[in-house]
């Protein structure tokens, strides 16, 4: 019998309390953010026993989307249900969701000025060091065995050469995985008594939550706010490894196909995301707020950003209430968790590939191109960007400073060098 089940039902203002507790805290990525949670909801209350705990994570990696915020939909739904669920979700995104709105208006009012731009040049070579942490971190835990270096490898080149876009990178992984996988498993697989018109239910009422908006911006011919919501819907489906594995992918969409932002204005909404608390995948309404802003108005960019904030965390909440009931007989299907092991070692190949192509934009002011692919021109580096870069590194890797430190003291390094340089 689990701890949750023996002690007394936790009220909604427990609940509430707790959970915008982990929402107000969750800074430093989904490392830190998952093992608050563990602090808050293992360590300190029983409520989840840590066999409940490992078995949620291990299903909202199999997830497409942001896992931490997964992970407090799911424990928050295990202790009351559907609206627990609610709870958990919505208090681990809004308040990292408004700062981002916040965030996102003073970089459009104050970006333009020459010392904020020199200030944003360390922001960016702080995003180096914490996109090569990630890196690092990743490949640690799941390349460990040859299939796993050869799925990394294949991953980078695809992407780097462009030879195959992200989705098909991540599908080819998915398949190899299921296929290499053992067919069996030596414990049998439990029983569950959830009714499958529940969960059709359940994925009707969360699916039309998704789509029904998207239907109405069509109806009315919003043009540019329906190609925002069936571009951020399209990245909720594909969006497993979290937000580094899909900035490459949206990063080349946003930029290339769409051209709503610069590639340096990119590097700044990621580098401001990660000061926020709540998912990084919060980059996504902050790239919204601005493609509306140079679109149109601010009334634009404020309705792009609610139009992306739905299409990026709705779609999260249908995999969770849906595959809730199903946790235990999901993560033992060998199969399925084959593919899955072998899409998070792509992920190390594409979060690769996005740290080579964001060094490239940061350390050399142009690129010439050799046979379809970019390669640095060596002529136009950028000394001071390369020493703010390994400031950063230094910084958080080294030194192991919290992440806002370092993002500020390289930003605020970049700045005193402007100073002093012009």
């Amino acid at each position: 019998m689990s701890k949750s089940s023996k002690m007394e039902p936790i009220s909604l203002s427990q609940l509430v309390r707790v959970f915008g507790r982990i929402g107000l805290l969750s800074f430093g990525g989904p490392a830190a953010q998952i093992s608050l949670m563990h602090r808050e909801l293992v360590e300190q209350r029983p409520w989840l026993e840590e066999k409940e705990f490992l078995g949620a994570l291990s299903f909202c990696m199999m997830l497409p989307g942001p896992e931490a915020m997964q992970l407090a939909t799911y424990t928050g739904w295990k202790l009351r249900g559907t609206l627990g669920g609610l709870i958990g979700g919505l208090l681990f995104v809004l308040p990292g969701a408004l700062l981002i709105a916040v965030l996102a208006g003073l970089y459009v009012a104050f970006g333009d000025i020459t010392l904020v731009q020199t200030g944003f040049v360390g922001v960016q070579a702080a995003v180096l060091a914490v996109v090569l942490q990630a890196l690092i971190r990743l490949a640690g835990k799941v390349l460990t065995d040859r299939f796993a270096w050869l799925a990394a490898g294949f991953a980078f080149i695809a992407l780097f050469t462009g030879v195959l876009p992200f989705p098909a990178v991540i599908l080819i992984a998915a398949i190899a995985g299921a296929l290499l996988a053992s067919p069996t498993r030596s414990d049998p697989a439990p029983t569950i008594t959830v009714r499958p018109f529940q969960t059709f239910v359940t994925v009707a009422i969360w699916g039309a939550l998704w789509m029904v908006p998207i239907a109405v911006l069509f109806l009315i011919d919003a043009g540019f706010l329906l190609e925002i919501a069936l571009f951020f819907s399209k990245l909720a489906v594909v969006t497993f490894g979290g937000a580094y594995a899909v900035l490459a992918y949206m990063v080349q969409a946003v930029v290339q196909d769409h051209g709503w932002l610069t590639t340096a204005q990119m590097m700044d909404a990621l580098g401001l995301a990660e000061t926020t608390p709540g998912p990084l995948i919060l980059v996504t309404q902050f790239v919204g707020h601005l493609a509306g802003f140079q679109a149109g108005s601010v009334g634009l960019a404020l309705a792009a950003g609610l139009v992306t904030l739905w299409c990026t965390f709705v779609p999260c909440f249908l995999w969770i209430f849906a595959g809730a009931p199903y946790v235990e007989r999901i993560l033992h299907a060998p199969r399925l968790t084959g593919a899955l092991r072998l899409i998070s070692s792509a992920v190390v190949g594409v979060i690769a590939n996005l740290g080579l192509w964001f060094g490239l934009q940061v350390l050399f002011r142009r690129q010439v191109d050799v046979m379809g692919v970019a390669l640095p021109d060596i002529a136009s580096v950028e000394l001071l960007n390369g020493a703010l870069a390994v400031w950063g590194c230094v910084l958080l890797l080294a030194l192991r400073l919290p992440l806002v430190t370092t993002l500020c003291a390289t930003a605020g390094t970049a700045v005193l060098a402007g100073i002093i340089l012009a």
